[in-house]
């Protein structure tokens, strides 16, 4: 029994170009495409890319709208800021006065 011949550099360059043969050779026997057929697939095309770039700006704006709310949530539920630096001196001042006039 013979064993497994490996193919040489030669039959492998043939093969590939037979191959390549073949393939353009089924590509020229295919029928050309009806300009009709081809007007109908782009006019179906674009109505598909419509669609998707209204479904991503509708998506866009979705998101944010939730943004905004969530930022007035956080906004509202915000613990009151303590008193400004003017306010904490007065009320200072007012508490050295009355130890002041206690004496």
């Amino acid at each position: 029994m013979a064993g497994y011949k490996e193919p040489d550099l030669n039959e492998r360059r043939n093969a590939a170009a037979a191959a390549r043969e073949k393939a353009l050779a089924k590509l020229r026997a295919k029928p050309p495409v009806d300009p009709a057929v081809q007007a109908e697939r782009l006019a179906a095309a674009e109505a598909r890319a419509q669609v998707q770039a209204e479904k991503r700006a509708a998506l866009k704006e979705k998101k944010a709208r939730e943004q905004a709310e969530k930022a007035a949530r956080i906004e509202a539920n915000k613990a009151p800021a303590g008193p400004t630096e003017a306010e904490r001196k007065a009320a200072r001042d007012a508490k050295y006065a009355a130890r002041k006039a206690r004496k």
